[in-house]
């Protein structure tokens, strides 16, 4: 049985309105594969899919279902049997949020998917246990990955207006003519601004005002609350995270320093390098490792906060530089492979380097390298290998 509260709830979520603006996830998923999942940080957007789905899909209201896996009525609740039981009464819709709370989600979903003819779409964190759990779901589940928004989106959800989209070859090779075309609607650099203080999370939309302290709670619930549970965190180690994080917001964006970092948050290299893991995973930090075949197990990385907001969320000045690249990472990561370079700041796809620096930036360092770039802020428009750094965010 289904309890009451559980079908109040569903109703009461579903019933509510919903932003008109649609990700570009949508376009990517195929709503007709039977066991769909989507993961991603906290506060990207992932539940607000799920019920723009379930409001354009065409369904009647009483063959969907949303639970979410941390409600405290789901304590206890065994997902498979919850399933059979709204299948039993006509389901044909499971939506299910936040199902990493969910313990042994895989199997409940693998025989869900096995037994019944019911639509399950499902969303969770993006941390390494849920990535575990999705290898026994291979060749059942589509699973796709919702990043934080690219500036392409916040410049749409902001103007109203339709940007392209593009690959980073068609930047290489067309960025001026790719940013004449954006002036003609608005200011990139004005647009790009804004979005380095708020507009990473679709929240933002609610309350600028109180964006701040929200971005604030959700870096405090990843750390406190998902991963402290998914990886067994002492409570008391937790503060060592987040004071981690407050380091990153300040320094420059050099290569890891395994002494400094190690004594700054007071804990062993082995224990901060599993911190750093996590946090990863978590979607609070980029660790970015050596490539070009530099990849060796005691070549430092740079570590860098997960995306521009981050920065203005922990602390009154955030490092300039540590910014920049910072916004390049997130931007790029999604799609490629993003690596150290000795040379450059960036290696990517193991074949272009970028060097990310202010108006003046050159060509200097990168002067022999075919395939390098100069990645430069406060530019509207470049010149030649010199690209600037706003364009980067119209790749998804």
């Amino acid at each position: 049985m289904i309890s009451p509260i559980l079908r109040q709830t569903s109703a009461l979520i579903l019933a509510r309105r919903q932003p008109e603006y649609r990700r570009f996830l949508h376009t990517r998923i195929d709503f007709g594969e039977q066991l769909i999942g989507i993961k991603g940080a906290r506060g990207c957007g992932k539940t607000t899919v799920l019920l723009q789905h379930a409001q354009s899909c065409g369904l009647e209201a009483s063959r969907i279902l949303y639970i979410a896996c941390d409600h405290p009525a789901m304590v206890d609740v065994d997902l498979y049997a919850l399933a059979q039981t709204f299948y039993q009464e006509g389901g044909q819709l499971l939506l299910i949020d936040e199902i990493h709370k969910s313990k042994g989600f895989a199997i409940h979903l693998k025989a869900i998917r096995d037994t019944f003819d019911l639509q399950v779409i499902f969303s969770g964190s993006s941390a390494l246990r849920l990535e575990h759990e999705l290898a026994d779901l291979s060749r059942r589940a589509v699973v796709h990955e919702l990043p934080v928004l690219s500036l392409r989106e916040f410049m749409e959800i902001e103007t109203g207006q339709r940007f392209a989209a593009y690959a980073l070859p068609d930047i290489l090779a067309n960025h001026a003519n790719l940013a004449a075309n954006v002036m003609q609607t608005l200011r990139p650099i004005e647009q790009f601004k804004k979005y380095l203080h708020y507009g990473a999370y679709p929240f933002y939309r609610e309350s600028l005002d109180n964006y701040t302290s929200k971005l604030l709670e959700v870096i405090n619930l990843t750390i406190d609350s998902d991963l402290a549970s998914l990886y067994s965190i002492d409570p008391g180690k937790l503060d060592k995270l987040k004071k981690l994080l407050y380091m990153l917001c300040s320094t420059d964006p050099v290569e890891l320093n395994i002494s400094k970092l190690s004594a700054g948050v007071g804990t062993s290299w082995p224990t901060l390098s599993r911190y750093l893991d996590s946090m990863s995973a978590g979607s609070l930090v980029h660790i970015v490792r050596g490539g070009g075949g530099m990849r060796t197990v005691n070549k430092p990385d740079k570590l860098l906060l997960d995306n521009t907001n981050l920065f203005y969320a922990l602390c009154a000045s955030p490092n300039v530089g540590s910014l920049r690249e910072s916004f390049f990472v997130s931007q790029l990561s999604y799609q490629y492979q993003v690596h150290y370079h000795d040379k450059g700041d960036f290696l990517v796809d193991d074949r272009w380097v970028f060097e990310i620096g202010g108006a003046g930036k050159t060509l200097k360092q990168l002067a022999q390298h075919p395939d390098g770039y100069a990645v430069v802020d406060d530019v509207v428009i470049g010149d030649g290998r010199r690209i600037p750094l706003w364009l980067f965010g119209m790749l998804y």
